[in-house]
């Protein structure tokens, strides 16, 4: 199975958003940094394709006790190396030979190239925290360099219908 297209969602937070489906719809692969809030959500990634996914600061309880709190997942492409927090990494990415590390914890999104690694935040796709985007990501593995797309779950205008 060939595996290009990666879909990178973080801190969904109990709230997985129609939004976040349709846009990690044809992914061959998902990957979920933390802070899931349910075991529903995952049920509902795998349904879409398979999913490696940490568990966060915030989650809870037995199922999120089986998630693990680092995981690596390799494809023919390239090696991740996926944790919530980066504060915590505990090795050298580099050295691990790990071409990709993706972290969510702080809801921001964004992306940094240092020593070869490409660092990769998602952001938060759950609920609004602050003036902070709603956000997941894609990477596509044939182009480099690699470079994710952000993609923006929300507007002002949806945002705003949602709370009503």
């Amino acid at each position: 199975m060939t595996i290009n297209r990666i879909g990178l969602i973080s801190d969904t937070h109990g709230l997985l958003r129609e939004e976040a489906l349709r846009a990690l719809q044809g992914s061959d692969l998902i990957i979920h940094a933390g802070d899931v809030g349910k075991p529903e959500i995952l049920d509902t990634l795998k349904a879409l394709a398979p999913l490696v996914a940490v568990r966060g600061n915030t989650d809870q309880g037995a199922w999120a006790e089986a998630l693990p709190p680092t995981a690596v997942a390799e494809t023919p492409s390239a090696v991740f190396y996926v944790l919530h927090d980066l504060q915590q990494l505990d090795r050298d990415p580099k050295a691990a030979r790990f071409h990709i590390v993706v972290s969510g914890h702080t809801h921001k999104p964004g992306y940094s190239q240092r020593g070869g690694v490409l660092y990769l935040n998602p952001g938060s796709s759950g609920p609004r925290r602050f003036s902070l985007p709603v956000t997941l990501a894609r990477l596509d593995l044939l182009h480099k360099p690699w470079k994710p797309e952000f993609v923006n779950l929300s507007t002002p205008d949806n945002c705003c219908k949602q709370r009503r």
